[in-house]
């Protein structure tokens, strides 16, 4: 936790909401900061970068696979010990015939959306696990 005279670190981030076939893929973090949680696979925004450049570099990196980015599914903010996370989350589609991998993640699974509360999320993302589950 900071102490009094230090400023929480403020860090934008995008994730990928990726349906297919009416299942939406589910990244379990790996080793570090969160370990074992699930997300909505993405990551942070560079400087001078727009939102859905950065999903798109994001998923490349992490899934080695390109997406379509849609609308803005919700955009969140919380506040862990060191950093405050602003997560905007995004529907997108695979754009091409790639299946994503797990490059950076421990697993990755395709969910239906009514199933996708029964996973440990990482908070941040846990308004935009409520929507997804309401939207189909």
């Amino acid at each position: 936790m900071p102490g009094p005279h230090l400023e929480r670190r403020h860090v934008t981030v995008v994730g990928a909401v990726i349906v297919r076939d009416g299942q939406v893929l589910c990244a379990q973090r790996g080793p570090g900061a969160q370990e074992g949680l699930w997300e909505f696979p993405g990551g942070k925004v560079e400087p001078g970068e727009s939102p859905a450049a950065a999903l798109r570099r994001e998923i490349r990196e992490e899934l080695g696979c390109d997406i379509t980015v849609g609308d803005e599914v919700t955009t969140t903010t919380h506040a862990y010990d060191a950093v405050t996370v602003t997560l905007t989350t995004y529907w997108c589609t695979l754009a091409d015939n790639v299946e994503p991998r797990p490059h950076e993640h421990a697993a990755l699974d395709w969910r239906p959306p009514h199933d996708l509360a029964a996973l440990i999320w990482a908070p941040a993302d846990v308004p935009a696990v409520h929507l997804v589950g309401m939207a189909f």
